[in-house]
């Protein structure tokens, strides 16, 4: 490239001022320090969650960062696109996100146990879903808008990041209505079988 501006702009001599190699350690390194991330993550959000709720709610909130995680990395496996700290960035605020909306499913259906303690399980977390799905959608609906506007007009990695985040925001809040509240009625089910 040095060599092609020379020829074709010899007035103006361009030099060339920073190269940059990442070798296969580095990469490595990349990889292993990403996954450690995402790791530590997870684990100070069932922490979190743990603390902040009962700890049966706790393993249905990390079930879907993680099935938030992984088809958001199987979505840029398929489409091939880089792993890089973009990338990383990208699930990290994924996990982020769909975690705030785990939280505002699971604080509603906390609220209704306390109030409808008649009604089983399964009631409860319906009626808890249909009073934050409106909430839940709107959310998403207006936070893909932004980033399709990123799709469009973004190039390089600002584009990857979009990508990311629209595939992670439609998972996350598939998985905080679906995955979430279903791990804890199941839950609900194990402890009951427990006690008894």
């Amino acid at each position: 490239i040095e060599r092609a501006m020379q020829e074709e702009f010899p007035d103006a001599e361009p030099t060339l001022r920073k190269v940059e190699f990442v070798g296969p350690q580095v990469g490595k390194k990349l990889r292993n320090d990403g996954i450690l991330a995402m790791i530590y993550a997870i684990a100070g959000i069932l922490a979190y969650v743990a603390f902040r709720f009962n700890f049966h709610f706790a393993p249905g909130a990390v079930l879907a960062l993680a099935h938030d995680s992984v088809i958001t990395i199987g979505v840029f496996a398929l489409f091939g696109l880089e792993f890089n700290l973009t990338f990383v960035a990208a699930i990290l605020t994924v996990i982020g996100y769909s975690v705030n909306d785990t939280i505002v499913v699971y604080d509603r259906i906390r609220e209704n146990l306390t109030r409808i303690r008649s009604q089983p399980i399964e009631q409860v977390v319906n009626s808890s879903l249909n009073e934050v799905l409106n909430r839940t959608v709107l959310t998403s609906v207006t936070t893909v808008l932004a980033l399709i506007g990123l799709l469009i007009m973004g190039f390089g990695e600002i584009r990857d990041f979009a990508i990311a985040m629209t595939f992670g925001v439609v998972i996350g809040t598939y998985s905080s209505i679906y995955v979430a509240s279903t791990a804890t009625i199941y839950l609900e089910h194990l402890m009951k079988k427990l006690r008894a």
